[in-house]
């Protein structure tokens, strides 16, 4: 079953735009990019031309020689049975591109030509990928397209997405709004239907095929099946894909991330990967991992003002799944038990804070956090209305020493608002607003 995806609204603006790019959809793998894309091309072309390059490694036999239009659709139109090229009517889909760099590198000769539109996925994009001798003499001579592309980039089901996928209506959405906007509690029957959605959120997350088997079964043993089996992927990948040089510390750093979050400090140490483990030897698998779109740094700023991108310390930061239902699976039986009954600060709030991390980065936003010393940490800051705002994850009550200690003092953090987001209904005290975590992807519509 095809789920609603926000994806397909950036498609449609794209296909409306008369001078529109090839277009790549760029995302962590089984986050739904190739169902969308041929999804959205059954519903808008007469004809569709499918390469997975994947699964058919032959197909960049095609872009061997020649990159005109004409020399490619001939040679694909020869292998591919059915393949028809009708100017304006047709749709060439190249699935997982980065496995044929000289295809990306045809994206150009596809827009100066204009009769075909081009879609795109891509898993690996930009990772430093393993290649044989051969490929990575294909990749030095195959240039990518600079602006002849338009990236996009796509994410596991959000919590919106999940909402849609559960039978919210409209109306349901415009209520939740009204509420977040006056600030008003929620109605309670509504207030715990939230909080049970939510609960599920967490524990299926956004991957598709788990979404899917979870309506499908009603049964988390299964949708765990899946989600360990996505885990296993990855790691696959890991291995095949990453250099020789890295494959074990690539894999290793991925496996501390449990560990790294169970710390009351949440700060990414190397140490936790390995006794003695410096920097120097795991920094690029860490980024090899961050680039595959599995993980999200959320780093440390110096200071508690915009811009934060330019206050941020690179060398500083926490690491959380880029999809709360795959950390959940990574963590030990029974953990799943817990969240269903309400618990949601099982594992030191790791699961909590990676749930709001979670959804502001499916948003597209980069993260970022506040910490000075042991004794003052702010869980998130963002831009909120032109203003940094600090964004305080307590799932359940808890006194926020940190936050209502920046706020006592502007003249040194110039902060005057904040968020507490956590398991309970809408109340404001004081520049705090209190508010339920289900309502954290409203914040896209009011966060400038």
């Amino acid at each position: 079953m095809m789920y609603k995806r926000k994806i397909e609204e950036i498609l449609i603006r794209w296909k409306n735009n008369p001078h529109r790019k090839p277009i790549v959809i760029k995302g962590c793998r089984q986050c739904g990019k190739t169902s969308s894309v041929l999804d959205f091309a059954k519903k808008h072309y007469e004809n569709i031309v499918y390469l997975d390059f994947h699964e058919h490694r032959e197909y960049k036999l095609f872009f061997k020689g020649a990159l005109d239009v004409d020399t490619l659709t001939l040679n694909m139109s020869s292998a591919i049975p059915n393949a028809k090229f009708v100017p304006n009517k047709t749709c060439i889909i190249f699935d997982e591109i980065q496995d044929c760099p000289s295809a990306r590198a045809s994206l150009k000769y596809f827009k100066l030509d204009g009769r075909y539109d081009v879609m795109c996925t891509g898993s690996l994009l930009g990772v430093n990928g393993y290649r044989t001798k051969e490929e990575k003499l294909e990749e030095e001579l195959a240039s990518i397209p600079v602006g002849f592309e338009h990236i996009v980039n796509m994410y596991p089901m959000d919590f919106e997405e999940w909402l849609w996928a559960n039978g919210l209506e409209q109306q349901h959405f415009d209520y939740l709004k009204q509420c977040f906007e006056q600030e008003e509690p929620v109605n309670e029957a509504i207030h715990q239907r939230m909080r049970e959605l939510l609960f599920r959120y967490i524990v299926v997350g956004g991957m598709p095929e788990a979404v899917a088997t979870f309506f499908e079964t009603n049964n988390m043993n299964d949708v765990l099946v899946i989600q360990r089996g996505i885990i296993e992927n990855y790691k696959a990948d890991m291995l095949k894909y990453a250099l020789p040089t890295d494959k074990s510390r690539i894999r290793e750093c991925f496996e501390s991330i449990p560990a790294q979050l169970a710390k009351e400090n949440k700060k990414f140490q190397y140490s936790i990967i390995k006794k003695g483990a410096r920097a120097n030897q795991y920094q690029g698998s860490l980024q090899w991992i961050e680039d595959a779109g599995i993980i999200r740094r959320c780093y440390n700023t110096f200071i508690t003002e915009l811009p934060l991108a330019g206050q941020a310390n690179r060398n500083v930061f926490k690491v959380y799944m880029a999809d709360i239902g795959l950390l959940i699976s990574m963590l030990e039986d029974g953990t799943v038990w817990n969240i269903m009954q309400g618990n949601l600060y099982t594992y030191k709030g790791a699961i909590f804070e990676n749930l709001i991390a979670d959804i502001l980065g499916k948003m597209g936003r980069d993260l970022y956090y506040y910490q000075k010393g042991e004794s003052l940490e702010l869980d998130f800051l963002i831009n909120y209305n032109g203003e940094c705002c600090p964004i305080e994850c307590k799932a359940v009550g808890g006194n926020a020493k940190s936050l209502k200690t920046v706020l006592k003092h502007p003249e040194h953090y110039h902060v005057c608002h904040a968020l507490k987001f956590g398991d309970y209904n809408i109340g404001r005290k004081g520049p705090i607003l209190t508010l339920p975590a289900y309502l954290a992807f409203m914040l896209r519509q009011k966060v400038v």
